[in-house]
């Protein structure tokens, strides 16, 4: 069964999301982000992806305080990304209640740090964040491409013991559009064993039931939710 994983994004302590990663298109749909996680929580909800979209523009963890609430009241295994550059930021993140932290821009500007992260907390702990643009690896807050080619960047980090990965197509993240189906097919095609996270586009419970059908362990949604397109109630085939 797919992995339901429904994202927070943060921006001034605020729940919000953006369209194609850009911070002008950005649509606050709560003030009190954990407001939203408990909501998650009691459809039987186990993950959260919560992101520090200030942090993520700040090269350094901002909202760490959201973290903390959400971590404190709720028994969601939260998973956080944005703007971790520093093993101070790390701590931070860890301290605050993050199960797992997601390393993006770190991965690519600061490699030493990021191997140093995967050797002392493991896999498990540690994900790669891929953020891709026509195949290639976008960092910042998706304010900047990369010429990384998405293939081999996955590589080095399978090959460094990285196994799960968050891969967002930001073509497609916020428009509701669907996700990149068949570039996560020819991911898993390429790396079977890898714990594909899909981020990205989802719009419906067709896409998610889509995604299930290509195999992909699990899903990131966050916008479909916001917008009612997937109603919570509906997601409760996918929660075992």
């Amino acid at each position: 069964m797919i992995e339901i994983i429904p994202a927070i994004d943060i921006i001034d302590g605020k729940c919000v999301r953006l369209s194609q990663g850009d911070y002008e298109q950005k649509k606050v749909y709560n003030e009190n982000p954990l407001e939203v996680a408990k909501m998650f929580e009691s459809v039987g909800i186990k993950r959260l992806h919560l992101v520090d979209l200030d942090g993520a523009k700040a090269k350094h963890i901002v909202n760490y305080k959201v973290l903390e609430r959400i971590a404190t009241n709720t028994t969601l295994t939260i998973d956080f990304g944005g703007g971790l550059k520093s093993d101070d930021d790390l701590r931070i993140a860890f301290e605050c209640g993050a199960k797992m932290v997601t390393g993006g821009s770190v991965a690519v500007k600061y490699r030493e740090t990021f191997l140093s992260w995967i050797a002392k907390f493991g896999s498990d702990r540690i994900i790669l964040g891929a953020d891709v643009k026509d195949k290639k690896i976008a960092v910042g807050g998706w304010l900047e491409t990369t010429n990384l080619d998405l293939f081999p960047f996955v590589e080095k980090y399978k090959e460094e013991g990285i196994n799960k990965i968050i891969c967002t197509d930001i073509s497609k993240d916020g428009m509701l559009a669907g996700p990149s189906i068949e570039l996560y097919k020819e991911i898993l095609q390429k790396f079977p064993d890898l714990y594909l996270i899909a981020s990205g586009g989802v719009s419906s419970m067709n896409d998610i039931e889509q995604l299930q059908e290509a195999n992909v362990p699990a899903v990131i949604t966050g916008k479909a939710i916001y917008e009612g397109k997937i109603k919570l109630n509906e997601l409760s085939s996918f929660l075992s």
